[in-house]
Order: structure tokens, then sequence, then C-alpha cells
């Protein structure tokens, strides 16, 4: 027993090595970084199948990562040089502006090829901005029915449940066995490579209900579906905004969602990792509005992002002017107390930094529709009374700061009160232009950060210096 103990030791120590030599070479991988850089000295050395040797191997994610990061030459002589071995996957995992030049670059026959591998959502977006001319060559190229579903999908409006969806999956009629499901799921060639749950739908393709994969296979086999299928299941119109279906996915805890056209007709379906993408996207385009940023990505060329950035610059400078224009009424004062100058960006600075507080948390609870007309009074009355006390409490501090810095007391309490004040603005400013915007159906992310900082700079401005003229002098 101790012999055969020792011998079964010495097995599983053999066999961990061996797994340790496998997994080595894993561990040791190059960093993305480093692989950019032995592509890109590769590409220089005009030694593209160098380039492709290096990055062959990778997967899908980390080889699309380092076309992003590649020069826009270098990403198309790396795709021609990997040949048959490059996985058009990758192009569903590539960020959208880099996509849409690689669209733009790849020959036709290329990308009809990719349309054919990829699903019908991922192939929707790999063509959608291409000029009419080159998107009819692409689509000439695809069987009839291919050409038909992607035509479809292309036809609902951009950022819609039907730009999302697939339109591969698995539709059984109710008074199918379990054995003609998995029989069905074994025989039938054009069905989803993957998917976990079955759909049931009448003769007019409306759906009756769902099943999941997992319920049909412990069930036996004489049994009907129309006995084990779900009948309470969410549907999304194919028309949906993007958005608003994640928040459903969310809210309900979906792993997938049938679509259905105006007529009820199951037309596809959204699986919750195409939903992962969408809230990500959401999530990003929302930071990027509070910046003052449009659409861009690091990706983009120097003119496209300029262009995403100059208007609210533009905005920001008419604030600013304005913002002047009060301090200019005030000019005899300013000449007469020098503190004032000094003291006046603290007032305007605490109270941009305190709107930008409130306006960020609003703009998040609107866009994950935490906030609407039943509990905005609530909350309203919440951010002033925050804005109050942050107020007080700031405005103790500075006063007892100028009054050690100038030896003036009414100067502290001046410029106490003015902070107490600016503050309160900000607050409600914070909330009440973001819900503002929102009900005039505007986007309250770009726009409300401009308008949350001139009424700040403003407010802060006048009250500073109009309680400093009544007061002080």
């Amino acid at each position: 027993m101790r012999v055969f103990f020792k011998l079964a030791l010495k097995a599983v120590g053999a066999s961990m090595a061996g797994l340790e030599e496998q997994v080595t070479p894993a561990a040791e991988a190059l960093s993305v970084d480093e692989l950019v850089r032995d592509v890109t000295l590769a590409m220089q050395e005009g030694d593209s199948a160098r380039a492709a040797e290096i990055v062959k191997d990778l997967r899908t994610r980390d080889l699309a990562d380092v076309i992003e990061l590649l020069t826009p030459e270098n990403r198309i002589a790396l795709i021609q040089a990997l040949g048959a071995a490059f996985d058009f996957e990758v192009l569903s995992e590539i960020d959208e502006t880099v996509r849409d030049q690689l669209s733009e670059a790849l020959p036709n026959e290329l990308l009809a090829k990719a349309v054919t591998e990829l699903d019908t959502d991922d192939a929707a977006y790999l063509i959608e901005n291409l000029e009419d001319e080159d998107r009819e060559e692409i689509l000439s190229q695809l069987p009839r029915n291919e050409r038909a579903i992607l035509e479809r999908q292309l036809e609902f409006p951009d950022y819609s449940a039907g730009r999302l969806m697939q339109s591969d999956f698995v539709a059984v009629a109710p008074y199918w066995t379990v054995q003609q499901v998995i029989e069905h799921a074994r025989e039938t060639d054009d069905l989803p490579d993957t998917f976990s749950e079955i759909f049931v739908v009448d003769p007019a393709f409306r759906v009756l209900g769902s099943v999941d994969l997992s319920r049909v296979i412990r069930s036996k086999r004489e049994v009907l579906v129309s006995e084990i299928m779900e009948t309470d299941i969410h549907l999304v119109k194919a028309t949906d905004e993007q958005g608003e279906v994640a928040r459903q996915f969310e809210r309900y805890d979906l792993m997938a969602a049938p679509v259905v056209d105006q007529n009820n007709k199951l037309v596809g379906v959204i699986t919750v990792d195409d939903v992962v993408e969408v809230i990500q996207d959401e999530a990003d385009e929302d930071m990027l509005a509070l910046g003052g940023v449009g659409d861009e990505s690091i990706g983009a060329s120097v003119a496209s992002t300029a262009r995403s950035r100059i208007p609210w610059l533009i905005v920001n400078l008419g604030t600013a002017v304005l913002g002047s224009l009060v301090i200019q009424q005030f000019d005899a004062t300013i000449e007469q107390m020098v503190a004032l100058a000094v003291l006046m960006p603290v007032v305007a600075s605490i109270g941009g930094n305190a709107g930008t507080q409130t306006m960020t948390v609003t703009v998040r609870a609107l866009a994950t529709s935490k906030l609407g007309a039943a509990n905005a009074p609530r909350i309203i009355t919440r951010e002033a009374l925050v804005a109050l006390i942050n107020g007080v409490v700031l405005s103790t501090i500075i006063a007892g700061i100028v009054f050690l810095w100038f030896g003036s007391g009414m100067l502290g309490g001046v410029i106490a009160a003015a902070m107490v004040v600016n503050l309160f603005a900000a607050g409600l400013a914070g909330i009440l232009i973001p819900l503002a915007l929102d009900r005039l159906k505007l986007d309250p992310a770009p726009a409300s950060g401009v308008f949350v900082s001139m009424i700040t700079d403003v407010v802060g401005f006048f009250a500073f210096l109009g309680l400093a003229s009544l007061i002080l002098l």
C-alpha cells in the first residue's frame, strides 16, 4: 500500500511538472505594449511574416488590443500578413472608431468574407458606416438568405434593439416533444453556435414562451414543449433604444430576450453579453459627455478629435465672458480693496466643484432611470439641504483663514456669506439644470456642465463683490 502511495505521488508530481511546462510559456507571455513594439519593429524592417508570427497565437481580445495600438498602416499590413489565420471575430472586439477605419481600408472581398463569419449584429456594425456603393458591393457577394437578414437589420434605427440583436435563434412549435427539439438541434445546420434559450412560437412566428436549454435536457423525451415552457417572458421591440434594453436586462435579471417587430413576429434575440457592451458604451458616453467631449476614442484622428471638442469649448468661452462682465461691474470696488481680487477665485472654484458633484450624481440618476417626477421634489430638497450644510462648514473655515491672512473679520464674514449663497446656488443648479434639459428631451450630460459653471461663476462673483461693495466700502 505504501509503495503504491509513493508511486501515485510520483505520477502526480510528473503530471504537475508537465502541466507546469505547458503553463510557463503562457505565464511568460509578452505584454500588449511589448507585442506592439515587436510588431512595429518587424514592420519597419519589412518583415510582415515575422509580425504575423508574433501575434498568430494571441486570443481574440488580445489581438484586438494590439491592432488598436498600431498605426493605421501597420494595422492593415498585419491583417493582410495573417491572411487566412486572421480571426474575423477580432473585428467585433475592436474600438468602433478603429473598426470604421479598417472597414474603409480593407478590400471589400475581405469584408464580405468577414460578414459571413460574424454574428449578424457584428456584421451590421462592420459595414453600417461604409459608402453606399461599397456596402452594396459587399452585400452582393453574400448568399441571398444572409443578405436579406443583414439588409433587414441595417434598416433598423441606429442604437436600437434591432441593430443589437442576433438574427440567429432557435424557435420550435409548442406541440413538439423534447425528442423533436433535440433532433432539431442536432440535425439543423443554420442554428447559432451557442444558445441557452429556445423560443416557442405559433405558425405566425409570434412568441408564446421560452424553454431554458437545461430544462430540455432534464425532461423526458416524450414531454411536450408546451408543458415545460415559461410563458412569462420579456419581449423587446426591435425599435426600442439600446440603453433602455440594457436597463430592462438589469431590472429583470435577464439572460436573453426575444426581439419582435411591429407585428410581434420574432426576428431576433438579444443576449446578456451584447447588453454588457451596451452598458459599457453608455457609461463611456456619459463620462465623455460630462467632460464636454463628443463621441471620440483614443484611436480617433486629430481632425475628428478637434471637431468633437471645439463646440463646448466655444460655449465655455461665452460663459467665461459672462463671468468677466459681472466682474467688470465691480472694477471700482476691486481697485479699492485688492484682497477681493485674490479671494474671488476661491468663491468661484468651490461653487463650481460643488455644482459638479451634484450634477454628476443627477445625470447618472437620470441615465439609470433612478430620478423622475415621482421623487424629484424629495431629491431637490435633499440637495438643497446638503448645499446649505456644506456652505456653512466651508464658510466657517474660509472665514477663519481670511481673518488670519488679512486680519479682517469683516472681509471673512463677507466671503463666508458669499460662499453660502454660491454653494446653495450650485446645489440647486446641479440638479435643476439636468432635470430641465431631460424634461426638454435633451441630453443633460454634455450641456449641464457648461450651464452649472456659468451659474456658479456669475452668482459667486456677484454675491462676493456685491456684498463687499455694500459692507466693506
